[in-house]
């Protein structure tokens, strides 16, 4: 066993049995109190002031974009961390070390050991007496090394790779901290690592960790289980008041030592907790549901159930070790450049806006070709307003441009030189005088990408270690601390908002969809959207349950091609051979990929090579694709009898 220059232990990641792991606990709370980096801290705050028998509570902020974006700002001076974690903790610490919660968060990021002398800095300043571990990966070039520069830890070039719960189980087990901030940690394993810590499970507990990191999976998106990216106006399914949505309620997990899972929400809270939203994260990005890889276990999801138990809690059962139940590798993201984006806006509004953002568009791609020949390939073109998402065409019967009378043209260039992306810029603003009536409300931008290269590493070559520091402050005193108070002068309360009914949405009896006439999919079953890199993952879960026989009939993938296959198009005003490039195009590289999940008797479906590149270098709007999921519910379907 390797030590860096501090004394630190570090440890590779090949699996070790816990030597006599102690059962704290018979049963573990654990909180989701961020579901991703732009979430919401005073929402956090709420599920700690709701729920005083949390024992955890989770901030998981950390995504593929958001690591793209922090390892630029990185490398050009900025905080290798998430700089809001000062909000979160100032927000949340002085209740959570009052309540003995402890914090786990991945805002780390690239320099979990910089996050670490923020958090402490504040404790400092708000007299606060804690412990903040870090858990994270070491690079293998630099053990051995002694060496002591500042900031040797950060792993070179940006690499950072997907680590498991042991690195968090360590802390918990060595400080018993008050604060656990941690690098790339997969999500569900930083949900698992305080089970595995409380309820003495070891890593060969397979059936366990099957369940604890299926309870992992279900919160880590936070307000998504709970009624958040569901409630649908229109759609008696999953309709839920304006009061009841503002007053979602982040989700919780009880984990029992058996593996028993219940998921939960604050008694009393807004939004809903049933099948439906559980069914929808279950499938959130997890490709094939029969082996949902993370770094401890890959697990079998298809047949996982849901039983409701009250309005605010659900059991959920069935998730069981894969065939091949531990992975050999992990999985590495390496930063590379992919280029420079350029882009620009310009709305056109009134007869004919249509036909003068072609032109437009016409002009901008003229001139970029008569500075740099070839280069108006790299550039996508959308109209907001009209054909935004690339789900449909101008051509379809049900649209018609000449009814459009507030529309905005942007185009979106992916190009390999800085100076090309500039000169798009220049081009676009020259719209201004150069290019059809009317157009105003000119926006451009440029910037450098980065995509994430994935690369499957042995566990023997990825290393990581742990530390701890403290701030010896004030401990608060229980029986001092108002919490009445806390409540009434940190939580913002709407005046113009009536308080939302105590049942969180209607109740509605399921029925056979029809059979033999055209109806929207919508009416049948409802769809979340997840992305990995390039690909689009979707769910479909029907409504009522039986319907899955008729819907397994139309969802093929032949279907699924024929419903994306206008994403790929560059052009708002695309001609017959663009229309035949792109479909041979589609033809040859997307594939299609349908697995059933018996027990919550729905589909998932998995998109290949269909996201333009992926979320950090997408010239699309919607470079994650989730607006997808409702327009592919738009679809007529017509099911047999």
């Amino acid at each position: 066993m390797e030590e860096d220059q501090d004394g630190n232990e570090i440890h590779n990641c090949v699996i070790k049995l816990r030597e006599k792991p102690k059962k704290r606990r018979e049963k573990v709370y654990i909180g989701c109190g961020a579901g991703f980096g732009g979430d919401r801290p005073i929402a956090a705050l709420k599920l700690l002031q709701r729920v005083k028998e949390l024992n955890y509570i989770v901030l998981e902020c950390l995504a593929e974009r958001t690591l793209a974006d922090r390892y630029q700002i990185m490398i050009s001076g900025g905080d290798g961390y998430d700089s809001r974690i000062t909000d979160w903790m100032r927000l949340l610490l002085p209740l959570a070390v009052e309540r003995g919660t402890c914090i786990i968060t991945n805002m780390g990021a690239m320099d979990p050991v910089g996050a670490q002398e923020k958090v402490v800095e504040l404790a400092s300043s708000l007299g606060l007496g804690v412990s903040v571990a870090v858990a994270h990966e070491v690079s293998s070039a630099k053990l051995g090394s002694g060496s002591s520069t500042k900031k040797s830890y950060i792993m070179e070039g940006g690499i950072s790779t997907y680590l498991g719960a042991a690195p968090i189980v360590e802390c918990l087990e060595k400080y018993q901290p008050d604060v656990v901030i941690t690098s790339r940690v997969a999500d569900a394993a930083l949900f698992l690592a305080p089970m595995v810590y409380e309820l003495g499970w070891n890593w060969n507990d397979l059936e366990e960790l099957a369940q604890g990191s299926m309870a992992g999976h279900l919160l880590e998106c936070g307000c998504q289980l709970t009624g958040g990216y569901f409630m649908h106006p229109g759609d008696k399914y999953r309709d839920i008041s304006f009061p009841s949505l503002l007053d979602l309620s982040l989700p919780y997990a009880e984990i029992s030592f058996d593996g028993s899972l219940c998921v939960a929400k604050a008694e009393g809270s807004g939004g809903v907790l049933n099948f439906s939203t559980c069914a929808q994260q279950l499938l959130y990005e997890v490709g094939d549901p029969g082996a949902y890889i993370t770094p401890d276990v890959a697990i079998d999801f298809r047949n996982v159930s849901f039983h409701s138990l009250s309005a605010h809690k659900v059991l959920c059962a069935g998730a069981k070790p894969s065939v091949n139940s531990v992975p050999d590798e992990l999985l590495r993201l390496i930063p590379k450049d992919c280029g420079w984006k350029g882009w620009g806006e310009i709305s056109y509004g009134g007869y004919e806006c249509v036909k003068r953002a072609k032109a437009a568009e016409y002009l901008v791609r003229s001139w970029m070709e008569e500075v740099f020949p070839g280069v108006s390939c790299n550039v996508a073109s959308y109209i907001i307003g009209l054909d935004s998402l690339k789900t449909i065409s101008i051509h379809d019967n049900n649209i018609s441009s000449g009814a459009c009378e507030d529309i905005r043209l942007r185009m979106d260039g992916l190009f390999e030189l800085k100076e090309h992306a500039v000169q798009f810029e220049t081009e676009f603003t020259a719209l201004y005088t150069n290019g059809p009536a009317g157009g105003g409300g000119v926006s451009t931008g440029h910037k450098k990408e980065i995509i994430l290269g994935k690369q499957l590493v042995e566990r023997e070559s990825v290393f990581w270690r742990t530390g701890v520091k403290s701030w010896k402050g004030m401990r608060p005193n229980k029986e001092e601390v108002d919490l009445g108070n806390l409540v009434k002068t940190t939580i913002w309360h709407d005046p113009l908002s009536p308080p939302h009914p105590k049942s969180s949405s209607p109740v509605i009896e399921t029925s056979p969809a029809p059979s033999g006439q055209k109806i929207p999919l919508y009416s049948v079953a409802h769809s979340r959207v997840g992305d990995k890199g390039n690909d689009m993952n979707f769910s479909i879960i029907p409504h009522f349950p039986s319907d899955i026989e008729r819907l397994k009939l139309i969802i093929t993938p032949q279907w699924v091609k024929e419903v994306v296959s206008t994403l790929p198009n560059t052009s708002s005003f695309p001609d017959s051979v663009s229309t035949m490039k792109r479909d041979k195009w589609v033809s040859e590289h997307v594939n299609v990929e349908i697995y059933e999940v018996k027990g919550i008797k729905s589909l998932n479906i998995v998109v290949r090579n269909i996201l333009d590149g992926g979320v950090n270098c997408s010239r699309r709007i919607d470079r994650h694709g989730k607006t997808i999921s409702d327009l592919i519910l738009c679809q007529k379907v017509v099911l047999l009898p």
